[in-house]
């Protein structure tokens, strides 16, 4: 099924929630080492890649959109890791920054993961509010599956 939007976004929003999101990821970038030598962080980091992975693979990278907005013409895909879950990438993203975290733990870097999570929350919610004004049938796909974690979230 394809969208035409029938809620526009709001593009301010759109552009912060993305902006912050990279901000995040590039602030634990430098605040330490991104990849994890404990093997079950560096397990993790390889299953956040995987997961991103099969996403992107599943709705074909060109069409990727980093902003929650809802493209004319795309489609409500529900294969894949979207059969479970409705948020992979960003579900693929908070698992990678948790083992980052983990692998070298510091206030800041905790403080700046519960910024990613607030703010992904914030990003999904919104994405969400437009993707059911886009599809008539993603009321339903929502409860036929999960955020971020499969049978919990």
């Amino acid at each position: 099924m394809t969208s035409e939007p029938a809620v526009r976004p709001n593009l301010l929003k759109s552009y912060t929630l993305v902006i912050v999101q990279f901000g995040a990821l590039i602030a634990l970038a430098l605040t330490g080492p991104i990849v994890a030598r404990h093997p079950v962080l560096l397990a993790m980091e390889i299953a956040a890649l995987a997961l991103a992975a099969w996403a992107l693979l599943t709705v074909r990278i060109h069409n990727v959109n980093v902003t929650p907005d809802v493209r004319q013409g795309s489609q409500l895909v529900r294969e894949g890791p979207f059969r479970w879950i409705r948020h992979p990438m960003y579900a693929s993203i908070l698992l990678g920054a948790l083992a980052v975290v983990l692998n070298e733990a510091m206030p800041l870097r905790w403080l700046i993961y519960a910024l990613l999570v607030v703010n992904l929350l914030v990003k999904l919610t919104y994405e969400e509010r437009l993707l059911v004004a886009a599809f008539p049938l993603y009321a339903d796909y929502q409860k036929t599956s999960k955020r971020l974690l499969p049978f919990i979230y």
